[in-house]
């Protein structure tokens, strides 16, 4: 499987479609079936006791595993979230970006199915995992 979109072109298209995530993040890596992206963690990530909230990882992977199967399906904006479930296992570490790590397990024709694990920069322990399932628009 091939590429239809590169990271930059992934990254050019969200500022076009989902300009609410402009500056949030950044993709570092893409390739057949596989991501990562980086959430570049500010104030308005973090939760009383200084670590990042739930919501903003959860944000860091769905947006990820979006740009995973955009990088797959090409211009296709309306492709979305149908299911979503993450376990938050430990705290992130304080003043560091969040990296999502995003793995396509399937690509079907109408359905892209995939998991997301959720790591501190710099860091080898896994602080969240998801478990994402996108609809996939109808080729017009």
């Amino acid at each position: 499987m091939d590429l239809k979109m590169n990271a930059g072109e992934v990254q050019d298209f969200l500022a076009e479609v989902f300009p609410q995530v402009q500056g949030e993040f950044e993709v570092e890596h893409l390739a057949p079936l596989e991501a990562r992206v980086r959430l570049l963690v500010g104030e308005h990530h973090l939760r009383p006791g200084g670590t990042i909230s739930g919501p903003a990882m959860f944000s860091l992977a769905d947006c990820g595993f979006y740009v995973a199967v955009l990088g797959m399906i090409g211009r296709q904006a309306l492709t979305v979230t149908t299911n979503c479930s993450i376990d938050f296992m430990r705290k992130p570490a304080a003043g560091r970006d969040l990296i999502a790590d995003v793995r396509i397990l399937k690509l079907g024709r109408v359905l892209a199915v995939g998991d997301v694990l959720l790591r501190s920069d710099g860091e080898d322990a896994v602080v969240a995992r998801a478990s994402l399932t996108y609809s996939i628009p109808p080729a017009r």
